[in-house]
């Protein structure tokens, strides 16, 4: 098998001839650029200046000569977007700091390896909807966002590779935190729906906008459609079942049927980190194909129960190794015995594509990321 057949078979609830391997196909499921350089170094090849798919969160696109090396089997495209386009950094003294296209303050400190939301456009005491409909947002339908993807798309086909593609903003959820500021926008959930949910609906339409104009240029070599949002926490839901099924799951139906009728060949890829066990059916229920990140560590997402429950209803991304203690601080045995652990609850019968918990992040020693990779490979 190639790459692509082999995530294909994967895809369809079969045992391929080994395990799909993905670093790097989006945002949330690659590599901080410090962990990669390591790597590289690590690994003997030459150093790059690494190109970053996602500037805020520092991670790294992985070049060629390293996916061949780890036998990487998706590659990803990255339409431009407010974390890769139009950056301007200023100084600001002890931080570096830029705006973004929906009017984001983005801030990183000199000394931390990330930026963060530092100031949201629309978070005053008194917006009001009006506010949000006359707010100047990104054309998310510009074609320009997609320049030069197709092509890149048929260079990863013709390497046997699997494709996949991202969206240009966050999830309707997270995207309305980062314009209205989390805060405001819990409070709002509470206290003002009709304020909350102007903002979630304009997040569903600038989705749709931006997918009716790059499926039907993309959409025929795509095999997977990535989307994602953050509903859960280590323990719990950012917000109730009740109010994910009133306010956020109508929605995220509509985004995913969209693309679905431009795209009806390709699976659907949502990310949410966390604890998700009382929404998993009704994720179900609206077309996801794919559950990223398999946040193993949270409370109900324990690896053997989730396959035993739901492993007919998803395809399990991720979760090969726990990223928060095991991958960074243990030995590379202990990475080992972790992978084969997960892999053994997750992968039978197919259904399963290697990835870690999110990002690989800074401080992951290259000799457990390689102990990962050759324990995937041992399976």
């Amino acid at each position: 098998m190639n790459s692509r057949e082999r995530l294909l078979t994967a895809l369809n609830h079969k045992e391929p001839d080994r395990i799909p391997y993905d670093l790097g196909s989006t945002q949330v499921t690659g590599i901080h650029v410090v962990a990669y350089q390591r790597l590289r170094e690590y690994l003997g090849l030459p150093k790059v200046e690494p190109m970053l798919c996602d500037v805020v969160q520092q991670v790294a696109l992985p070049d060629d000569d390293l996916i061949e090396k780890l036998g990487v089997d998706v590659r990803g495209l990255f339409p431009l977007n407010s974390h890769n386009w139009k950056i301007e950094n200023a100084d600001v003294g002890d931080a570096l700091e830029f705006v973004d296209e929906w009017g984001i303050l983005q801030r990183r400190p000199k000394d931390v390896l990330y930026y963060s939301v530092w100031r949201s456009p629309l978070a005053g005491d008194s917006v009001t909807i009006d506010d949000v409909r006359a707010y100047k947002f990104p054309n998310t339908g510009d074609p320009a966002r997609i320049a030069g993807l197709r092509e890149l798309a048929l260079k990863y086909r013709a390497q046997g590779k699997a494709v996949m593609i991202k969206g240009v903003l966050a999830g309707i959820f997270e995207m309305a935190q980062r314009v209205r500021g989390m805060q405001n926008l819990m409070m709002d959930l509470a206290a003002d729906e009709a304020l909350a949910c102007a903002f979630i609906d304009k997040m569903v339409e600038l989705k749709i906008a931006f997918w009716d104009m790059a499926l039907p240029q993309l959409g025929d070599l795509v095999d997977v459609v990535s989307e994602a949002d953050d509903y859960g926490t280590q323990d719990s839901q950012l917000v109730s079942p009740k109010m994910f099924r009133q306010i956020f799951k109508p929605r995220l139906a509509m985004v995913f049927k969209r693309i679905k009728q431009l795209a009806p060949h390709a699976k659907i890829f949502f990310h949410s980190d966390g604890n998700l066990r009382p929404i998993l059916p009704d994720f179900a229920e609206i077309g996801i194909d794919i559950l990223n990140p398999i946040h193993i560590t949270a409370k109900g997402m324990e690896p053997a129960a989730l396959k035993r429950d739901f492993g007919k209803d998803f395809v399990f991304w991720g979760g090969g190794v726990e990223t928060q203690n095991v991958l960074p601080f243990g030995t590379p045995q202990q990475v080992k015995d972790n992978v084969r652990q997960n892999i053994d609850a997750l992968a039978p019968s197919g259904g399963y594509v290697f990835n870690t918990i999110h990002n690989i992040q800074a401080d992951v020693p290259p000799e457990n990321i390689v102990a990962m990779v050759e324990a995937l490979r041992e399976i």
